[in-house]
């Protein structure tokens, strides 16, 4: 069990979720990071009444600071408040959930702390694995995967031989658009992508999942954390989400991890590992199942994922050039400046330009992000 817990993003879907499992096990909360979200950030403070707690957002930072006057919790500003509530002494743990690449120079601050990490921010091992997972070898840190379908694999894998795989099958609910044509995703809406059949997540991880591209990024996340080659993962649509993913072995014999669709289970196990707490959460009510289906994923329609595969075979800045002009395309799409198909369609434009170094250090992955970002806005602003 954890001494003390910091939360990067508290005020986002895993964040929340993550707050509501140290309630129920008594964690000690010491830090808590947002972005800008001044009046749940009040809430958190005034209940969990952390050590500290940071705002991205200098000016809402401000606000909270008279806000929570009456209280002992130190309000901190900007990029330098957060590497202090990342690094802060009495935490042992990071929990990184915040979205997208803002994780990433936390995350190395964190593990250059000494600090462990439940990881939820899948970007940071998809823009910067190498150096991430030799940073936290040599730091004698370790990273326990907070996405249910990686904890699922953790778990399958516990006990076993990494060389006794054959591969890892990461399941997908196939999105709020499983089946549909290309035809038929021409028009679809925000409001459409944003509903999602089985998971509550955030705008953007929401979006993510419609394209497939969330799991794209799983697929190089899973090679980072399990020190895999991309041709040993393998994607299937399993909609009722009841499979959170599984491992093929050599000998024939497969794992599988179940569980309720509820991600405070793998976020409390990423806290507790190698214990198992009760919890007062969902479970699987087999009565109510009436059939687990599998199908693979149509790839020529949701072409995300095949450029995932592709950033993942070429390694270096392309899954940072990728996951950069992803960010920004899902941005453009939540703004209607642009069509759902268009994420994509950008993405792989982006990719295309992108001269990729094979053996990238941190400030080439931090000048990558900036370039790819640029050259997407450039060519939507350009009439795309």
């Amino acid at each position: 069990m954890i001494k003390g817990l910091c939360i990067l993003g508290s005020t986002g879907s895993i964040g929340v979720q993550a707050l509501n499992v140290c309630e129920n096990l008594k964690i000690n909360v010491v830090s808590l990071i947002a972005n800008s979200n001044i009046k749940l950030m009040e809430e958190q403070i005034r209940r969990y009444k952390p050590k500290v707690a940071a705002m991205q957002d200098e000016r809402a930072a401000s606000d909270l600071k008279q806000a929570v006057r009456d209280t002992n919790t130190k309000v901190l500003a900007g990029d330098d408040g957060i590497i202090e509530a990342v690094t802060h002494n009495d935490a042992d743990t990071v929990l990184t959930s915040v979205v997208g690449i803002a994780g990433l120079l936390p995350t190395v601050a964190a593990i250059k702390a000494g600090k462990n990490i439940a990881l939820s921010n899948k970007e940071t091992l998809v823009t910067a694995g190498s150096i991430i997972t030799e940073l936290a070898k040599e730091k004698g840190v370790r990273i326990f995967p907070v996405d249910s379908e990686h904890s699922a694999i953790f778990q399958c894998l516990a006990g076993n031989r990494n060389r006794d795989v054959e591969k890892i099958i990461l399941t997908a609910s196939g999105g709020p658009f499983r089946g549909y044509t290309k035809e038929q995703l021409k028009n679809v809406t925000v409001e459409q992508a944003l509903k999602h059949p089985n998971w509550s997540m955030g705008s953007k991880i929401t979006i993510d999942s419609a394209t497939m591209m969330n799991k794209g990024l799983e697929i190089i996340e899973a090679m980072w954390l399990f020190n895999l080659p991309v041709s040993k993962i393998e994607v299937i649509v399993h909609p009722e989400s009841i499979i959170h993913s599984m491992v093929s072995f050599k000998d024939g014999s497969i794992m599988a991890q179940m569980g309720a669709p509820d991600m405070r289970i793998p976020i409390q196990l990423a806290l507790t590992w190698p214990e198992r707490m009760e919890n007062p959460f969902r479970r699987v009510d087999f009565d109510e199942i009436k059939t687990l289906s599998f199908n693979k994923p149509d790839l020529e329609t949701f072409e995300a994922l095949k450029l995932a595969y592709e950033a993942a075979e070429t390694g270096g800045t392309l899954p940072c050039a990728m996951n950069a002009a992803n960010e920004v395309a899902v941005n453009m799409f939540l703004q209607g400046r642009i069509s759902f198909l268009q994420i994509t369609e950008l993405v792989g434009l982006v990719m295309k330009e992108h001269f990729v170094n094979s053996k990238p250090v941190l400030n080439d992955i931090i000048d990558t992000d900036r370039k790819a970002r640029e050259l997407a806005l450039s060519i939507v602003n350009g009439g795309f």
